[in-house]
């Protein structure tokens, strides 16, 4: 088990850091929506579905309003937690849900796109699609699979919080190909970022 005080103590991420900056505010929608009588889960499903909508409009190419739809899904994902925590109600099964959920959301919207470049054969955006969904996914399982054994694993360029900030804008834009480039490139570097992180971690253990 790791004891490095980069471990016990890693540094707060870009999702972290705005987190705490606008808590307040985080916290006033979140008790507005308590108030409505609304469950935390119930948001975490709303905001799936959201999701879902969203990608079979950018399947059809409607990317403004896909990319509003994911603009507002991705803040609506971000009331959940504080609204658990202020009911008291926080729990190891609705972090793993809400993880899960931005899984499924993510595929769903990378999927829309992917089904858009497909129809019009633009096999070198398919492909950059497929590298940004590869990198999404394993952004989040490296730093999962390192937890397992007791490594640190959550720096890099490009978490969760940076893609949506990076894809919404560019489809909302109507620059797609952009956000997608990017992630693609950026998401993948962190997964490698993440890997050599253990390893340097793992060789440590051994000195």
């Amino acid at each position: 088990m790791q004891t490095d005080e980069s471990v016990r103590n890693p540094p707060l991420t870009l999702s972290d850091a705005l987190r705490i900056r606008f808590k307040g505010v985080l916290d006033a929608v979140a008790g507005f929506l308590n108030r409505l009588g609304l469950m935390p889960n119930t948001v975490t499903l709303a905001a799936l579905l959201g999701n879902f909508v969203a990608s079979v409009m950018l399947g059809y190419g409607m990317f403004l309003g896909g990319g509003i739809v994911v603009l507002v899904m991705g803040a609506l994902d971000s009331i959940d937690g504080s609204m658990a925590r202020l009911r008291g109600e926080r729990s190891d099964f609705g972090a793993f849900a809400d993880s899960v959920s931005d899984r499924y959301s993510e595929l769903a919207i990378f999927g829309g796109l992917l089904v858009y470049y497909l129809q019009r054969g633009d096999n070198l955006m398919v492909l950059a699609t497929f590298l940004a969904t590869a990198g999404s996914v394993l952004v989040p399982y490296t730093r999962a699979r390192a937890e397992s054994v007791g490594f640190y694993a959550r720096g890099g360029l490009m978490g969760r919080f940076e893609r949506y900030l990076v894809l919404a804008p560019s489809l909302i834009l109507g620059a797609p190909w952009l956000g997608i480039v990017l992630i693609a490139i950026l998401a993948n570097l962190t997964a490698l970022q993440r890997i050599y992180s253990v390893r340097r971690q793992a060789r440590g253990q051994n000195v």
